[in-house]
Order: C-alpha cells, then structure tokens, then sequence
C-alpha cells in the first residue's frame, strides 16, 4: 500500500474505496441531518401557527363577551347612534386585548391582534349569514 492519502503517526492507511465509502456516509448524514432540521422547523411553525390560532379565538371569545354585556345593558328602544356603536366595539377590543395581556405590562397593542380580531369578526358575520341562509334554504319546504 502506497502512502498517497497521507500518514497518521499510528499506521492508519485508508484505501481509496474506503475515502469514497466515508465521502458517501458523510453526504447520506448532512442529508438526514438537513431533513430532520426542516422537520423540526415545521413542527415548531405548526405549533407556532396554531398557539396562534388559539390567542386569536380567545381574543375573539372575550371581544364577544365584552360587547355582548355591553349591548345587554342598553334599553331596547333606546336610540344609539353609529358612534355610540363604535365606540363601545373598540372599548370593548381593548377589554379583550387587556385581559389576553394580564401578565405582561400594557401599553401597546399590537396591530397584528387587531386585525386578527377583524378577521375573526368577519369570518363569525360570514358564518352566521350562512347559517341563517341554510336555516331559509330548509325551512322553505316546510311552510
């Protein structure tokens, strides 16, 4: 055996078969290495995706909660006008954030929780008109 790849002061020669089989052990290691990280990251963004998921349908519970004592207080009959309306749903998104934030200081509301209550609000406006529309669409037959 020739000394081409080099001598380790303990005598220990490396063939060329052997150079290429720990070239492709390597590659095969960094691969599986590179695929469980990938793994690993989108297991963490899931669980990112739906802490998320769940903060933004709390928020959304307590707006409602918020605005339904509101609306309850109020004498039916009474007028209200558009800002009256308004300003008790934004009095009551800063109720919703505020209790989402009790155990951070708050004084900043963070516009990504606002439009995810927006988005909320809508996605519940669409849910129930298609509810309802079901509801007319069944009780057609029935009349």
């Amino acid at each position: 055996m020739t000394e081409e790849y080099g001598h380790i002061s303990d005598g220990f020669f490396l063939s060329d078969k052997e150079v290429e089989e720990l070239r492709n052990k390597k590659y095969e290691l960094t691969e599986y290495g590179k695929q469980k990280l990938r793994e690993m990251l989108t297991h963490e963004e899931m669980l990112e995706e739906a802490e998320r998921r769940e903060r933004s349908n709390r928020v959304l519970e307590r707006y409602n909660h918020f605005y339904n004592i509101e609306v309850s207080g109020l004498t039916w009959g009474t007028h209200i006008t558009p800002e009256f309306q308004q300003a008790m749903a934004l009095e009551c998104m800063l109720d919703a954030l505020r209790c989402e934030n009790l155990n951070h200081e708050f004084d900043v509301v963070s516009t990504a929780d606002i439009n995810a209550l927006i988005e909320g609000l809508y996605k519940q406006g669409k849910d129930y008109l298609q509810t309802v529309k079901d509801f007319k669409d069944s009780a057609n037959g029935v009349v």
